[in-house]
């Protein structure tokens, strides 16, 4: 399997959401290998200088509808957690760390904490309402938390982001097939194009 999907992606997205519910039976359909790769959405925003579509009254009316038409396209659930948006500098550290201390439950983990904000509308910036979801799915809630305060853990977010930054990103989700970028939910087509 050589061909690849590099998916910068973070949580608090909805429209990484949209994009993780359809990605892995699209790269399985194509024989591609779906590389996760977490990132810090207000780190890449305060990079390049971009903001969340929500910051734009007009836009935001624009685009969550967009987003629902997805979501209905796509048959699945799209529900804004309470808070939106929400910071999520400790959730992405978690979400790392899993993946690198944890990999074989990765899917596993974005099985649970993915439909827990936008299907259910836990918001997961909430301690309480992330330690239920964490071990509702088998993990443990403390470990976690000592995970997301790992200096290398924090240094691997910091990197990720960066990364994604110098390739070009400046919002989630970006894919990467090889040097192409795409960016956003509602760009997988050409992402299936670029892979087949």
């Amino acid at each position: 399997m050589s061909k690849t999907v590099e998916f910068f992606f973070d949580l608090g997205s909805p429209a990484s959401y949209l994009a993780w519910t359809q990605l892995p039976s699209l790269c399985e359909r194509l024989d591609a290998q779906l590389v996760y790769r977490p990132m810090l959405l207000g780190g890449v925003f305060q990079a390049t200088g971009n903001a969340s579509p929500a910051m734009v009254p007009a836009k935001a009316r624009y685009v969550f509808a967009d987003f629902q038409r997805y979501a209905k396209r796509y048959g699945v659930t799209l529900a804004f957690p309470p808070g939106f948006p929400i910071n999520t500098l400790h959730l992405m550290r978690g979400t790392l760390a899993v993946q690198l201390f944890q990999p074989e439950r990765f899917d596993a983990y974005l099985n649970a904490v993915f439909p827990a904000m936008w299907a259910q509308q836990r918001n997961l910036a909430a301690p309480e309402e992330l330690a239920a979801v964490l071990q509702q799915a088998g993990f443990d809630p403390q470990q976690y938390l000592a995970w997301s305060a790992d200096p290398q853990v924090k240094a691997a977010l910091k990197e990720a982001t960066e990364e994604a930054v110098r390739r070009g990103a400046f919002g989630a989700p970006t894919f990467f097939v090889g040097e192409q970028m795409f960016f956003g939910q509602d760009r997988l087509e050409f992402v299936s194009e670029a892979l087949a």
